[in-house]
């Protein structure tokens, strides 16, 4: 049966729904449309436990630009007579905002990069170790490298490096407002510091800042920091030293910037070759960078920092020059010019770091001792040259005491048997380790015919020995034995 028609029948609710097997609050709800003309009955609207509050929030919320956050404000609402759960509270609070920034949007847009124009950069940190991080805006080639700290000097040595990474220096560099690099504020425009102005204008760049505690303006930098932590410093940590990390670093900065970029569906190594055409040519000399000692060069051709000697071209005996530690190493800059002649690594006190190249050749294996005739018997025996320098040499290495007072009857000898026939016997006392006159006289004596040593050091010696008669064995046996 109709509802409606049972209703008329039975004149209740209750009685209705019995007769058309329903509910009779399905029956009131029908009864109750039927009377409205056909449509829905308009609901009450319900209020909720925190409308008594709601104009506190809206008004502390515009106060903060949308920054309050309901647990700070919770007490302030329990203070005003809100009764009602924090969960509760907090769903007030969230639409409160989402209605304040519908309201204030900045109207941000997406950022326009053009070729050889912006590098971002920007620091972080993980595990006490620094990361440097700069990206190529327009290519999205990305630069990481560690460091001990933040301090000015180190981060303009690190952009200097960037700098000789991408082959060219670009029109803008964009960080936040980094202390060593901001030297003051004023009417919300940062001025730079002034060994960072320095620094630009030697590079050719011009300094640029962000908006204070705005960290979107340059989240395709703050990204990178992100990838460098999760992607390089977590999984590879902890780092030996500090060159290790560096060199881990630049592994991974070839491996990302060899592959295709999410963002521009290009490689970035292969759009920088394009981008470097625009960018700014590098300076022939790199910027001078932090505090630097002057030091002379000493006779030994080498300076003196921190108690440890260190090397530098001889050329440079007697001049003065820089020193600027930077990065564990320690870098020799000439005073005039900005050239570094010299780098080293960083050695303990009492140490020294001594580079070949410094001096022309390799360190001998062992000392020479140069011989050097005073007497005039010395000077006439050392006349011959270096077959007499290695007797010399040899005769003292094997403890022969009587050299000195030989030397008259050596001299005798040279003069007795002419100074070719003398020169070749000494090479043979010298090759047989004869080192008495008398050996020498007896080496003359037998004249040129001898033979001697054809093997080569530390081949076997094999000589032509005379060929004699021979018995055989059995001429030496026993007669009734054999």
């Amino acid at each position: 049966m109709d509802i409606i028609a049972a209703y008329r029948e039975a004149g209740t609710y209750r009685g209705a729904a019995e007769i058309a097997g329903t509910t009779h609050k399905t029956v009131r709800r029908v009864i109750a449309r039927h009377e409205a003309g056909g449509a829905a009955p308009e609901r009450a609207p319900r209020g909720r436990n925190y409308d008594g509050v709601a104009a506190l929030v809206a008004e502390r919320v515009e106060k903060t630009s949308g920054r309050i956050s309901a647990k700070r404000l919770l007490p302030a609402a329990r203070a005003a007579g809100y009764a009602g759960s924090g969960r509760n509270f907090r769903r007030l609070v969230a639409g409160q905002k989402q209605a304040w920034r519908r309201e204030h949007h900045r109207g941000r847009r997406p950022a326009v990069w053009s070729p050889g124009e912006h590098l971002v950069i920007d620091w972080g940190a993980e595990g006490g170790l620094h990361v440097f991080c700069a990206v190529l805006a327009w290519c999205r080639f990305r630069f990481v490298r560690f460091a001990r700290d933040e301090r000015a000097e180190t981060t303009l040595a690190l952009l200097a490096e960037c700098f000789e990474v991408l082959g060219g220096v670009p029109g803008k560099v964009l960080a936040d407002r980094m202390g060593c690099l901001k030297g003051g504020v004023v009417a919300n425009v940062v001025v730079p510091a002034a060994d960072y102005v320095r620094f630009a204008g030697h590079y050719g760049f011009r300094p640029d800042f962000c908006e204070a505690a705005d960290p979107e303006s340059k989240g395709i930098v703050e990204n990178l920091v992100g990838y460098a932590k999760s992607d390089l410093m977590v999984p590879q940590a902890p780092f030996g030293d500090l060159a290790a990390a560096n060199a881990a670093a630049a592994a991974w900065c070839a491996e990302v910037n060899g592959a295709v970029h999410a963002e521009i569906c290009a490689v970035p190594a292969e759009r920088l070759v394009i981008e470097r055409e625009l960018l700014g040519p590098l300076p022939s000399l790199r910027a001078s960078i932090g505090r630097q000692v002057t030091r002379k060069v000493d006779r030994l051709s080498c300076v003196r920092f921190a108690s440890a000697r260190y090397s530098v071209p001889v050329r440079l005996i007697g001049q003065s020059v820089g020193l600027r530690t930077d990065d564990g190493r320690l870098l020799v800059i000439m005073t005039g010019t900005g050239q570094v002649v010299a780098e080293h690594v960083l050695v303990a006190p009492g140490g020294a770091s001594v580079r070949d190249e410094h001096y022309g050749s390799p360190r001998p294996a062992t000392p020479r001792r140069a011989v050097r005739p005073r007497t005039a018997a010395e000077r006439e025996f050392c006349a011959l040259g270096p077959t007499a320098e290695a007797f010399i040499t040899g005769a003292a290495a094997a403890g022969h005491t009587r050299l000195g007072p030989e030397l008259a009857e050596l001299n005798t000898l040279r003069a007795a048997h002419g100074e070719q026939a003398f020169a070749a016997a000494l090479d043979r006392a010298v090759a047989f380790s004869r080192w008495r006159a008398a050996d020498v006289r007896s080496i003359l004596g037998a004249g040129a015919g001898v033979p001697g040593p054809k093997a080569e050091p530390g081949d076997a010696l094999v000589l032509d020995l005379p060929v004699v008669p021979v018995r055989p064995l059995a001429d030496y046996a026993i007669g009734g034995l054999s």
